[in-house]
Parts: structure tokens; C-alpha cells; sequence
């Protein structure tokens, strides 16, 4: 990416006053990106839309979208690493939820939007 003294060839209506505000969100950008590359798996998009309406454990969360425990497990580790899920431990259960964060939130309604559900959280 360019840097903020950054000329524009044709700089059509104006964009270099703009380029200040796109380059400060490049961070968030990047963030965004590697969200979507994540949920671009439909096994992950519909582990990150169940737990965007429920709080559960690997077995419950396998059983939920058919798939077997360790792959759950994988894509969650995936998940958590991209910020969009937050797990917790109650006794010997590790528990699985959307994270608390703009982005999460923010594809939650989004996939809701797209898929056209009703979140079960609006009823």
C-alpha cells in the first residue's frame, strides 16, 4: 500500500482527501479479510451461526451441525484464532460462543441477513 503523501494518477472526484481514512483502516481490513476467508468453509460458517445463538460444548456442537467431535474441534481452533469464537472452561466442559466483538456481531447479522434467518435472539 502506498504511503499517506501518496498521489494519485488520476485522482478522479477527489479521492486523495479519502486515502488518509482507507489506509488507518487497513489493520481492520486485514482482520475483516481473514474473517471471511475463515467462514468461507461451510462447515465454519455453520459452526459460527450456531454459536452465535448458543453457548455449548465440542459434543453438542458436532452433534448440532453433523459432523464428527475432531472436526468441530479443528474448525473451532481455526475460529478462535481468527477472533470470532471465545471459549471458557465450566468444570471439566470447554464452552464454545461467538466472541464478544464488532466483527463477530457484525457477520453474525450479516449471515443472518444473507441466509434470511430469523435470529432466534429477535423473536
Amino acid at each position: 500500500m502506498a504511503d499517506h503523501n501518496t498521489i494519485l494518477p488520476h485522482n478522479h472526484h477527489n479521492n486523495e482527501e479519502h486515502l488518509a481514512d482507507f489506509k488507518s483502516g487497513e489493520s481492520t481490513i486485514e482482520a475483516v479479510s481473514e474473517a471471511l476467508k475463515q467462514l468461507g468453509d461451510p462447515s465454519r460458517l455453520r459452526i459460527f451461526w450456531y454459536l452465535c445463538h448458543s453457548e455449548d460444548c465440542v459434543a453438542d456442537i458436532a452433534a448440532a451441525v453433523g459432523m464428527s467431535s475432531p472436526a468441530v474441534s479443528h474448525h473451532l481452533r481455526l475460529l478462535k484464532t481468527t477472533g470470532l469464537v471465545q471459549s471458557h472452561r465450566e468444570g471439566k466442559e470447554m464452552l464454545y460462543k461467538i466472541a464478544d466483538s464488532e466483527l463477530a456481531g457484525s457477520l453474525h447479522l450479516t449471515i443472518d441477513n444473507l441466509a434470511k434467518i430469523t435470529c432466534p435472539n429477535k423473536k
